[in-house]
This record gives C-alpha cells, structure tokens and sequence, in this order.
C-alpha cells in the first residue's frame, strides 16, 4: 500500500511538473533549503523565502533511531492500511505549543495540530502537570469504584453545554463517541434510519464508516439503515448556499427513502475530513425541525469544531442557532489524550440502563484530569477569543492572496479551522490534485505542515493548536504566497 502511494505521489508529481514547468525543482531533503529551488521569473527579494517567527525554546538533542529505521519497523510490525505524510516522512520527535521539532531540531509550524488534536498546545505546562500529577497518585481505575476526577471533569464539561444537554458519557475517540450516539438514538427512538451528509466523515469502526460518505475512508461491508443526503456546501453544492432547498432534499428523502420515520440525523458544523466545508447558513435550524417530526433524534459532531475552535462560538453547532439532541466530541478536548465524550439529556441517556452499558478506560482518572486542565487553560488563556480575533486575521490574508493566485479557488472556514480549495479552474471548479500535491510537499520544506481534505485531496486544512499566532499565520501565508509563485 505504502509502495503504491508514492508511486501515485511520483506520478502525480511528474505530471505538476510537465502541465506547469517548474524548472525541474529537485525534492529537497529535510534540512535543504527551499531558497535553493531555481527560479526563471522571481526578483532576488522574491527568492528569499519566509522565516519562522522566533520562538525561545530549545529542542533536547535526539539520539534515537533515524526516520529511516523507524519507517522500516512500521513496515515490518505495522498495519499496511497506515498512511504516511510526504514522500519522505517526518520523525517528529519533540513539540513545543505550535510548534514541532524533527529528529535534527528543525523546527515546523505545526498547522494541523495532530489532525486538529491538539486544542491547547504541544506539552502545554498546566495540562501536562494535572496529567504528571494524577499519574503519580492513581493511573487507572475503572467507574466500578469511585473517583472524583471522572466526576470533576462532567460536571466542567456539561456546564459548557446549553440546555438540558447535562449528562456524560465517557469514550476513548471520535469513533466511538459517534458509534454510541447512534446506538442512543436507535435504542430511544425504536427506529434504526440513521441520516447524515454527503462528504461527512464521522469515524472508521465498523458502524460509523457507514455514517462517512467519503468512498476514500470506506470499506465495502455492509452498512445497514444509513442514508447519506445532499450536502449544502456552498462552494460546490448544487443549490449553493440556499439552506430551504437542501432542507427541502431531507424531506423529500423521508418521505421517499425511508418509512417515514428516522432514528436520527449527524453532521458536521463545518466538515473537517471533507475540507473544512461550512454548512449553508441555516440549514441545521430547518433540518432538526424535519428530522424531529419525522420521529428522529438530532446529533452534533463536535470533534473538531468544539471548545472555542471556531472563534464566533465556544460549540460549532452554536453557529447554527440549534440546540441537538445529542453532541459527540474527541480530540481536542483531552489535547492528545485519547479521549472523547458523549453528551445528551437525562431523557436519552435513561435508555442505555436497560442493560450494562461500560468502558473500561472511558474516564480514567488520568484522561480526566488531563481533560479537566484543557477546560480551564481554554477559558483562562481565553482561546476561543484568541481564535476568533487570529482566524479572522488569517482569513483576510488568505483572501487577499486568493485575489493573486488563480489556483485559489475557495477560502473558507471560522476561527482557526480554515479551509484552502485549490483548482485548475474557477469557473468548472477543477480539483487541483497534481498542484496541491507539490505545493504541500513545498510547505514542508519551508517549515510548515498542513493537512490535506476533500474528496480529492486539494483542500489545505488549517487547523493549528489555538495558541497560534498572528505572525505565524502571516507566515503560513507568506510561505504559501512564496511557494504559489513557483508555479
């Protein structure tokens, strides 16, 4: 698998590089230089390519086993499903807030935040001392006894939510988070119609790759009573940004597609893995009424766009006007612990004691005192504030630049989680694939790691730790800025 991929990246590449001509720039080694890279067109100032911010911290030396050594091993003892970044992957062995260190104490703006992880910063002080702190005392015990961290942590979490949303359950991930949603649905409302969106990713276990509807993340088993309607994108949707239209595609697919009555209804505020899509203003107010009379249970995905990331609103659903049913959420809030969470009513949450319903690390004492700190460093470093003002920022900047390169086709996206679309061409909205392919493996070399999304790989996600920076975002877009002009 690994071995086909970069022959696909090659090919890719080799083809950016005939349509486009770009003077037969070499794959540059971690520690190259992007300034090396010749250039026909470019001014001498222009050759010189942005600089990190500076930042004062020093990586320990490394004196462990070389990226090489490393991918070998995965090679041998490893799943082949895995996927690595860039033709010549990272050793990233240290991180600091927003940044990441390689092997040789290059150091990288880290705009992905480990797939939009990590909310607070790498190694954040306060979060990592709770977590040292809990681990000396007690690391595991189960809710078959009791712990007041569990405790501490739910009742932080659901004085966040708005309504009655006040009960708590624990998970390990997004994908079990969605998976036991779903069940709560089903199990409340006696049906089992579970509706979501095109374009929507939602996990990888064997129930919520049904959910997903991006043939990249699924397997061909069976998926068993999901139905995926049209997404209102309002780049690439067919109704554009009309919310009645999409919401009028819902009904339509009750009425024709299922009995008429659902179990429930999941998304995205703002999709991540699909590319930062931002759901047509509106659409989630029309579509809750829907599903609700149709029998069904509404369910918000808040593992990536919760916790302040969005800037306007500390919930991605907030956004929207609506209050769910159920909300599901991971990765940002445990900053790198394996955690996720369940929220939903007292009158939803009665169904799951009809039997014994349990998880064995859901809650531990450590990922809950880990969890708590990210809480409390969220609203004492006031980062939702922080995202809103940098975001905003940020946006500007990447829309001024898509007012200079062509290849911009779209610039999307709330706070610090930010889409770029790439395409060929504007009007028919081509995806740039062979273009973003290149352009990526050219922000590594200039000191920035972007995630890629979309159905075809040509959107940048920007969704970096929260401490981020103005002056790192003027240099992700002057890095993208330098790097566009090569082309």
């Amino acid at each position: 698998m690994a071995m086909l991929q970069r022959r696909l990246l090659k090919r890719t590449l080799e083809e950016a590089k005939a349509r486009f001509n770009f003077n037969c720039y070499p794959i540059l080694s971690p520690r190259a230089s992007f300034s090396t890279l010749p250039s026909s067109s470019a001014t001498a100032s222009d050759d010189v390519p942005p600089q990190l911010p500076p930042f004062d911290y020093q990586p320990k030396p490394y004196n462990g086993p070389s990226a090489d050594e490393i991918l070998a091993k995965r090679k041998k003892f490893l799943g082949p499903s895995l996927f690595y970044y860039y033709q010549k992957p990272l050793n990233i062995v240290e991180g600091k807030m927003q940044y990441l260190y390689d092997e040789s104490g290059r150091r990288y703006l880290d705009a992905f935040a480990g797939i939009v992880t990590v909310s607070c910063g790498h190694c954040h002080p306060e979060i990592l001392n709770a977590i040292v702190e809990q681990s000396k005392l007690l690391q595991h015990a189960t809710t078959i006894y009791l712990h007041h961290a569990i405790a501490d942590f739910a009742e932080a979490l659901a004085s966040k939510m708005p309504g009655n949303l006040k009960v708590v359950y624990f998970v390990n991930s997004g994908s079990e988070a969605n998976e036991l949603a779903m069940l709560m649905a089903r199990l409340y409302t006696g049906s089992l119609g579970m509706i979501s969106l095109r374009n929507a990713y939602h996990g990888g276990s064997s129930s919520t790759i049904g959910l997903t509807a991006l043939n990249t993340w699924k397997y061909p088993i069976p998926e068993g009573e999901i139905h995926h309607v049209m997404n209102p994108d309002p780049f690439r949707g067919v109704f554009g940004s009309d919310a009645t239209r999409y919401a009028k595609e819902v009904q339509d697919h009750i009425e024709y597609g299922t009995s008429g009555k659902v179990a429930g209804f999941i998304a995205e505020t703002i999709q991540g893995v699909g590319g930062a899509v931002e759901l047509a203003p509106g659409y989630l107010k029309q579509v809750y009424d829907i599903v609700r009379k149709a029998g069904g249970v509404c369910i918000a995905d808040e593992v990536q766009t919760g916790f302040g990331r969005t800037g306007s609103h500390y919930w991605g659903f907030e956004t929207q006007g609506v209050i769910p049913d159920i909300v599901t959420m991971a990765k940002g809030i445990g900053n790198g612990l394996p955690l996720g969470a369940v929220v939903t009513t007292p009158e939803i949450a009665s169904v799951m004691a009809q039997k014994i319903q349990f998880n064995t690390f859901g809650g531990n004492p450590v990922c809950s005192a880990g969890g708590l700190a990210v809480l409390r460093v969220i609203d004492k470093e006031k980062r939702q504030a922080h995202c809103a003002d940098v975001g905003s920022h940020l946006i500007g900047r990447l829309r001024s630049l898509q007012d200079k390169h062509d290849i911009i086709g779209d610039v999307r996206g709330r706070g610090l989680m930010v889409g770029v679309e790439l395409v060929t061409d504007r009007k028919e909205k081509t995806p740039a694939k062979a273009e973003t392919a290149l352009l990526f493996e050219k922000m590594k070399e200039l000191g920035v790691l972007l995630g890629k999304g979309g159905l075809h790989g040509n959107v940048f996600r920007i969704k970096p730790p929260m401490c981020f920076t103005k002056d790192d975002a003027d240099f992700l877009v002057d890095a993208l800025d330098y790097a566009m002009s090569k082309l």
